[in-house]
């Protein structure tokens, strides 16, 4: 037998053959309506938006009652310095956090849930982990993505009386899909389910960073089916059980920031999984796991928007107390200037997070992108929130609360805060993969009815009657993105409001952004065709600009809802305006660089780059890097060292 190579070997696939796979995976459908959808299209439909949807009473008696003792837990026994120092959650906090409630925030009350809205159980993410970082993504990655969610939108009645009580009080999960060499490039999956001649399944491959896996009790595991006469095959998704025979925690992965998470390397070798642990159908495995993140991907950004709070009051604290020049800092404009940002954009931030997780409880609208957007933005909007903290905050900022707290002052883990946040920008899909996902939705209206002319694999008949449709979508779709509400000096009176800033103009500029996003991303669909796929920067604007839009409409629509409601409503507007003459800037350079970029340039840089004609300027430096494969060694087989399974009782 030969050895091992360095890479292991993935299923070999194309470029094409890869796309079909995710694009197979997508919900094709747009049963109900979808503001972000609408907003790609030219089209601002304020009325999905405003009034805000708000929660009902007992919705809201519920998650105060909770939200109450997670903060009274949390202040008596979580010490987020010793999670920190440590690299791990205390079992005594993970039991307190058990006894609680909180692994079964989302699980409904039958099943022995809290049956927290998703507006609630943001909200907890974001106060458990402004407590400790760790906290919260242990609790995310059980809820949000680990085996509930999944169970709840497709299990059978069966899985959920058997599975779903267990994890409301109990039981911790963890959702294992990526492998060594295989992130969301999904078609490329290895680990197999291979069925039995019982009927059941046995599982067999690796899986990295699996989040929660250290310690969990249950799992839910993606594999690929082999197909035959018998089994449609594909990627298909499992509930198993961690303490399985054959199931191996081969390593606890460490990490730049979460140092408390526990996040491993997992094996499955002759691992036999009942057929009746099987959710969904054969080959339903990556829908069922892309519907998930759906909502899912809200809990990211609402403990960004935590980030955003934290981050303020640090802020506001240190910068009235540190003088400069006989000043405080605040009061000189560059800091000044950081402390707006970091104001005005938490405000955004909570708006889009509350507002979408709302549309989410409600169930009325589609909001696949708009959480999407949600995740993307938190996540860069969070990363420079965290790295602007650091900067106010000077040497401080840089040195670690430990040390800080040994010289006698306050112990302020900013460093730490700048760490912890910067996965945000690849967990649950990395900023680039974010930037592709959104712009397939986006475009999507536009592929329905001319895909077909710039697919190279259809025949002429279909590309002949693909151009009729394409010609009358566009005859009427095209005039409509000439003029609009937003060039009339009246449009959105109810956000002009006297003795606050006017908010409506800033409405005015969505709208006609909208229209002109819509008229980009036609352009350049005529422009290039088949090769639009291949345009990631531009289509990374695009979707940059669509998250501004919406993040302004959200700030605004939120502003009125609270001065409607009496809660702070004159500051509401305020941090609402500043916002979005932010985001204005911002959305006029995206514009700009639509057209006018080094994209070209850059890709013959990046092929000198590989093609070694640049590895002299490499020279001079000592490569610090150990040993080893890029890529570690995932051939399936038994394995070869300790168990660091460690479930927490």
């Amino acid at each position: 037998m030969s050895a091992p190579s360095d890479t292991p070997q993935a299923p070999g696939v194309t470029e094409r053959e890869a796309r079909q796979v995710a694009e197979a995976a997508r919900e094709q459908d747009w049963r109900k309506p979808s503001f972000a959808k609408e907003l790609f299209l030219g089209r601002f439909r304020l009325d999905l938006l405003h009034p805000h949807p708000v929660p009902g009473a007992e919705d809201v008696r519920r998650g105060e009652a909770f939200l109450a003792r997670l903060r009274a837990f949390c202040e008596s026994h979580v010490d987020g310095a010793l999670i920190e120092r440590e690299a791990r959650i205390p079992d005594e906090v993970v039991n307190g956090l058990r006894e609680i409630g909180a692994l079964g925030m989302k699980i409904e009350t039958r099943y022995g849930g809290l049956g927290l809205t998703q507006v609630y159980y943001n909200r907890a993410l974001a106060l458990a982990g402004s407590a400790s970082p760790a906290i919260g993504a242990l609790l995310s990655a059980h809820q949000s993505i680990g085996v509930p969610q999944p169970l709840k939108m497709f299990g059978t009645q069966e899985q959920k009386d058997t599975f779903l009580p267990r994890l409301a009080r109990t039981d911790i999960s963890a959702f294992l899909l990526t492998e060594p060499d295989v992130g969301s490039d999904p078609a490329r999956l290895a680990t197999t389910a291979v069925p039995d001649d019982g009927g059941d399944y046995v599982l067999d491959g690796v899986k990295l960073w699996t989040t929660n896996g250290v310690v969990a009790d249950l799992l839910v595991v993606m594999a690929r089916v082999p197909a035959s006469e018998d089994h449609k095959g594909g990627i298909t998704a499992f509930v198993v059980e961690a303490d399985s025979p054959g199931i191996t925690v081969e390593h606890r992965n460490a990490f730049m920031g979460l140092r408390g998470i526990e996040n491993g390397v997992t094996r499955f070798h002759g691992v036999r999984v009942p057929a009746a642990h099987r959710i969904g159908a054969e080959g339903a495995g990556l829908k069922i796991a892309l519907t998930t993140l759906n909502t899912g991907r809200l809990s990211l950004p609402a403990m960004c928007v935590g980030v955003g709070k934290w981050s303020l009051k640090i802020a506001r604290e240190w910068s009235a107390v540190r003088e400069q020049w006989g000043r405080p800092v605040a009061r000189h404009e560059a800091v000044g200037a950081k402390i707006s940002f970091i104001a005005a954009t938490t405000f955004a931030l909570e708006a889009v997070v509350d507002l979408a997780s709302q549309m989410a409880d409600e169930n009325r609208n589609d909001i696949r992108i708009e959480a999407a957007l949600a995740k993307l933005y938190g996540s860069e909007m969070g990363w420079r929130i965290s790295d602007e903290l650091v900067q106010i905050r000077g040497g401080r900022g840089f040195e670690t609360a430990d040390s800080l707290a040994a010289r006698g002052e306050r112990a302020v883990p900013a460093e730490q805060m700048l760490r912890d946040m910067r996965i945000n920008r690849i967990f649950e899909g990395s900023t680039e993969i974010m930037h592709l996902l959104i712009a397939r939705e986006a475009v999507d209206a536009h592929l329905k009815v001319a895909g077909d002319i710039i697919d190279p694999d259809k025949p002429l008949s279909d590309k002949a009657r693909a151009g009729v449709d394409a010609a009358g979508f566009y005859a009427r779709w095209l005039p409509k993105l000439v003029s609009g509400p937003g060039q009339l000096p009246n449009s959105y009176g109810e956000f002009r409001v006297p003795g606050h800033p006017d908010l409506s103009g800033h409405l005015r500029c969505v709208e006609r952004s909208a229209r002109k996003l819509a008229r980009s991303t036609f352009y350049a669909m005529s422009r290039w065709q088949g090769r639009m796929e291949t345009k990631q920067n531009f289509l990374g604007r695009v979707v940059d600009i669509g998250a501004e839009l919406f993040a302004m409409s959200a700030a605004c629509v939120r502003a009125e809802h609270l001065r409607a409601e009496g809660e702070h409503g004159r500051e509401a507007y305020q941090l609402a305006d500043v916002f979005c003459r932010q985001a204005r800037i911002r959305v006029e350079e995206l514009f700009s660089r639509l057209w006018s970029n080094t994209d070209d340039i850059d890709r013959r840089v990046v092929d000198g780059v590989l093609s070694g004609r640049y590895a002299w300027l490499e020279e001079g430096v000592i490569d610090p890097s150990g040993d080893g494969p890029w890529i570690a060694d995932a051939t399936p087989g038994p394995a070869a060292g300790e168990n660091v399974h460690r479930p927490i009782r």
